[in-house]
């Protein structure tokens, strides 16, 4: 009988603490699965294949303005590259050489045509998830070759 009674106490529900949940990852911001991953002008670049595309995900930090980080980069007085896609999180003014300025802020569709300088407004990083064509995708976009009011 004594033998019962170990085993109804042993049997007996011991109260546990709650699993402290482990703070959600911002998705966003994570590292993207079979991407390659580099730096450029301060700028995080993730960027995979998707058939004769590139998809990229593009960091830009508080404090980007393109003529500061990439022109030294890139040797250019402006960003000669479309960008096509989705501005998932922050703002980021855009200016072209004929003096049109446009605004953009998220979530929104942007297409930026080649020829702007740019930079992240605000204290919020800028991303931004582009499809491109490396040096085609103004062509293969239906984009301009640089921005023309029409």
């Amino acid at each position: 009988m004594a033998k019962k009674k170990a085993q109804k106490k042993s049997k007996k529900k011991v109260a546990r603490k709650p699993l402290k949940k482990a703070a959600p990852k911002d998705a966003l911001l994570a590292a993207v699965r079979g991407a390659e991953h580099r730096y450029i002008g301060h700028v995080r670049l993730d960027v995979g294949r998707a058939g004769a595309a590139r998809v990229k995900r593009m960091i830009y930090p508080p404090g980007f303005h393109w003529a500061k980080d990439m022109k030294p980069v890139t040797g250019t007085e402006l960003c000669m590259h479309a960008h096509v896609g989705f501005l998932a999180r922050g703002e980021i003014h855009i200016e072209y050489a004929d003096g049109c300025i446009v605004e953009h802020k998220a979530p929104q569709v942007v297409a930026i045509d080649p020829g702007h300088d740019g930079w992240v407004v605000g204290k919020e990083p800028a991303v931004m998830i582009e499809i491109d064509f490396e040096g085609d995708t103004a062509s293969k976009l239906g984009m301009p070759d640089s921005h023309r009011h029409s």
